[in-house]
C-alpha cells in the first residue's frame, strides 16, 4: 500500500501543478501590449511641483496627478493653470488637509473632531473651488496623511464611502504593494512613497509589478534635489527615461487616465 502511494505521488503533484497553472489569471491587458501601469502622483500643491517639477516631466512627455489643496494652489495660480493645460491631472487633496490631531499641525482641524456630513461638505467645496480656479472637475482624491476616518473610539467611522461617492478614485499613502487592476477598489488605491528614494529603489518595485501586470501608483510631495518629503529630481529623470522607453513595457499615465481604462476593461458600471 505504501509503495503504491509513493508511486502515485509524483503523478498527483504533476496534476496539481497543472491545475494551478490553469487557474492562474491572465495578465491584465494594458494598452499596446504594455506589461505594467505606472502613475506618478504628488500631494499638497507644493510650490516646487510647478517651479520645475512639471517642466521636468514635460521634457520627457510624462504626465502626473497632482492632489491639490485649493488655498495652497492659489499661491502659484498661473503655474497650476499651465500644468493643467499641458495635460497633468489636477485632483483633490481636500479643502483643509485634515489629519489626526496626533499631528500638532492638525490639532485645530482634527479628524477625531469631524463628522461624515462635515467631511462630505468639505470635499464638495474643495471640488467646487478647484473647478472654479482651473475649469476642471476633480475625479481623483488622495486621503490627507493617508487617514480615512472621522471621530474617535466607538464613534469612529470610515469616510471611504464618502470619497467613493464623490470621486472615481481615492488614493492612500505609505502603502506596501501595487494595485491589482482586476480587483482593486478604486476608493482605496494604494500609494507607494517616492520621496527620498533613488531610482535603484523604485525600479525593483516596477519590475516586480511587471511580472503580474500590476498598477503602481507612486506618491510624493516636493520635487527637488533632496530633503524631507522630497522626490528627487535625479530619480524622476531616470524613472521618466526608463518608463518612456518602449522596450521596458511601461504605460505611464495619470491616475484618472489609468482608472478610466481599467473601468472600461473590467466593464465596471
Amino acid at each position: 500500500m505504501t509503495a503504491r502511494l509513493l508511486w502515485t505521488l509524483p503523478a498527483v503533484l504533476v496534476v496539481g501543478q497543472a491545475v494551478v497553472a490553469q487557474q492562474a489569471p491572465a495578465p491584465f491587458p494594458w494598452p499596446d501590449g504594455k506589461r505594467v501601469a505606472l502613475s506618478l502622483s504628488f500631494d499638497d500643491a507644493r510650490a516646487s511641483q510647478v517651479q520645475g517639477g512639471t517642466a521636468l516631466l514635460d521634457r520627457y512627455g510624462v504626465k502626473a496627478t497632482f492632489y491639490i489643496v485649493p488655498s495652497i494652489a492659489e499661491r502659484q495660480l498661473e503655474g497650476w493653470k499651465r500644468a493643467a493645460a499641458s495635460g497633468h491631472e489636477l485632483a483633490s487633496h481636500s479643502l483643509n488637509h485634515r489629519c489626526s490631531g496626533n499631528f500638532p499641525f492638525s490639532r485645530t482641524k482634527a479628524l477625531e473632531d469631524f463628522s461624515l456630513d462635515e467631511m462630505r461638505k468639505e470635499l464638495a467645496e474643495s471640488n467646487r473651488r478647484i473647478e472654479e480656479l482651473f475649469g476642471v472637475r476633480p475625479e481623483s482624491f488622495a486621503y490627507p496623511c493617508g487617514q480615512k476616518f472621522v471621530g474617535r473610539g466607538v464613534n469612529t467611522q470610515s469616510y471611504v464611502p464618502v470619497a467613493a461617492s464623490l470621486y472615481v478614485t481615492a488614493r492612500g499613502w505609505l502603502d506596501e504593494a501595487p494595485n491589482d487592476p482586476a480587483y482593486v477598489d478604486f476608493a482605496q488605491l494604494t500609494g507607494i512613497e517616492s520621496d527620498g528614494k533613488d531610482f535603484d529603489q523604485i525600479r525593483p518595485i516596477i519590475e516586480a509589478a511587471k511580472k503580474t501586470g500590476m498598477w503602481v501608483v507612486l506618491a510624493g510631495h516636493d520635487i527637488g534635489a533632496g530633503g524631507r518629503q522630497t522626490t528627487r529630481v535625479a530619480m524622476l529623470e531616470q524613472l521618466s527615461a526608463y518608463a518612456m522607453d518602449p522596450a521596458n513595457g511601461v504605460w505611464i499615465a495619470p491616475v484618472g487616465t489609468v482608472a478610466r481604462y481599467v473601468r472600461s476593461t473590467r466593464g465596471d458600471k
